[in-house]
């Protein structure tokens, strides 16, 4: 039995490892390898390593940008890897071609931004003027869109980001390289022209540490280039939705494991199952004749036929294989026959490979494939529920953060000053039908008129609250404080609303 060996005394090379950093780490991999018995490893250096950019997107003398040991990093993620590395942008550019990929990938994004967000207010006063405003600016720089396709290329490709041009040129190496602060020094009335979506491959990370876990920039750029102009990070929204450890983050430019690299088995998987299933349904059937082989086996030698004449059958026979081909034999010396494959269980094979690559990205089949569920009592409001709950959890990592700086920036742009009693929510993908909607209508009269019942609430305030709810079908209702009390004097006689019925809440 093979005993574990003791694990590095870390502490005691804090100092040797602010001199020497790897020293520690080849420690740890001494150790590790005994552990998991890896110590014939094979050499996978090409696994890990920097990637391969376009020429132009970073200046070659900076290239591994303040990470002078990051060879020695990759040889230790090497050594502990399983063959696994990032794939390059080209060949997930390649893989966008097949609908499979971009389904997993656009469904998401898709479902993310269909109902979008809603603005909020929240303290005194009426902001209805200043959302008015914001969403109309939301729509001039199609912020929906273009984070849709952020997300779609996130997909893609493990990272997208949005370039925040506030009209400095481009040329503008000294403003490029600087904060874009949110304050109206930086960003004066009108200064917001557009949001542009940059591809990953055309972005280099420049100027992070990678020496203290403690500081605030670890494996955290303060600085990119795009396609060799630096760039301030505060200047470009980043979307990863699956971030790699900070070992594996310069070996996938900074980005995270797309969609397309998570799925990939799958839909290998998927694609070699349907051709399968494909051949075998177009030759399901062999067909074959017993005869005697000998005078064509034997006519090959010196002397002997050639056989051209049973060749020359067999590819006739070929040829008009169909329901309207015939086949003469001799009734003495051949007899005819015929193999049938079974295809009883080719589809639920070929439904299940097909399940499998739906369930990488989390994404019902009767979203993903517009396969409707069969059997007893067979509902997919359950898994339906489910997946927007993913979609909700998926909006709050990748979009919540973005989304605050886009409306700070609009507001700043718009207003010259940022109202932080305004911010937004995501709408509900789950809606509900009239009949749900008309029930729970129903519940709050009900409730309400409990409420004024009690003189907890007046008249009015239910009549604020009908005109404040978009889904209460009298949304906009103008606001009366002079209500009569329904049967109180004023009432019987006719009062602001009409004889004998009030402004209230019925029983």
């Amino acid at each position: 039995m093979t005993k574990t060996p003791p694990a590095p005394d870390v502490k005691t090379n804090v100092v040797q490892f602010k001199k020497a950093p790897m020293k520690v780490g080849y420690k740890i991999l001494a150790w590790a390898k005994t552990f998991l018995n890896h110590e014939n490893t094979p050499d996978a250096t090409a696994v890990f390593r920097p990637p391969t950019l376009p020429a132009g997107v970073a200046p070659k003398e900076d290239m591994l940008a303040m990470d002078s040991s990051l060879c020695d990093v990759y040889a230790y993620a090497n050594q502990m890897g399983c063959g696994e590395g990032f794939m390059g942008y080209p060949a997930l550019a390649e893989l966008t071609q097949k609908p499979e990929y971009r389904m997993l990938s656009e469904k998401t994004a898709q479902a993310m931004c269909r109902m979008w967000i809603e603005f909020t207010s929240k303290g005194d006063g009426d902001k209805s003027d200043k959302i008015a405003a914001i969403e109309a600016e939301f729509e001039r720089l199609k912020v929906r869109d273009l984070f849709r396709e952020a997300k779609t290329y996130d997909g893609f490709f493990g990272r997208c980001q949005l370039y925040i041009d506030v009209g400095v040129p481009i040329d503008d190496a000294s403003e490029l390289g600087q904060p874009l602060l949110l304050d109206k020094a930086k960003i004066g009335i009108g200064k917001l022209r557009k949001f542009k979506l940059i591809e990953p491959m055309y972005t280099y990370p420049n100027e992070y540490s990678a020496s203290s876990p403690l500081a605030d920039d670890y494996y955290n750029p303060r600085s990119w280039y795009v396609m060799g102009k630096r760039v301030h990070a505060s200047r470009l929204m980043t979307f990863v939705s699956a971030p790699v450890p900070d070992m594996l983050k310069p070996a996938y430019n900074f980005g995270g494991l797309s969609m397309s690299q998570l799925s990939k088995p799958y839909v290998d998987n998927w694609i070699r199952t349907r051709t399968s299933v494909g051949r075998l349904v177009s030759a399901f059937s062999t067909m074959g004749v017993k005869t005697d082989m000998s005078t064509m086996l034997l006519g090959l030698g010196e002397g002997g036929q050639d056989g051209d004449d049973l060749m020359n059958r067999a590819q006739l026979f070929t040829a008009m294989r169909d329901n309207l081909g015939l086949l003469v034999m001799d009734k003495d010396s051949e007899e005819f026959f015929q193999v049938d494959t079974t295809l009883t269980t080719l589809d639920k094979l070929q439904a299940q490979a097909q399940e499998h690559m739906a369930s990488v990205s989390s994404t019902p089949t009767s979203i993903l494939l517009g396969i409707t569920p069969t059997g007893l009592n067979a509902s997919t409001d359950g898994e339906i529920r489910t997946y927007y709950d993913h979609v909700l959890s998926l909006q709050n990592l990748v979009f919540a953060d973005p989304l605050t700086k886009v409306l700070k920036i609009v507001q700043l742009s718009l207003f010259g000053v940022i109202d932080d009693d305004i911010g937004f929510k995501f709408v509900p993908l789950w809606q509900q039908n009239e009949t749900e909607l008309a029930a729970n209508r129903k519940s709050d009269a009900e409730t309400a008129n409990i409420y004024f019942q009690m003189g907890a609430i007046s008249n009015g305030e239910v009549r604020k609250k009908l005109g404040d709810d978009s889904a209460s079908g009298y949304t906009g209702l103008e606001e009366v404080t002079d209500l009569p009390t329904p049967g109180s004097e004023d009432d019987q006689d006719g009062g602001a609303d009409g004889p004998g019925q009030a402004d209230g809440v019925a029983d």
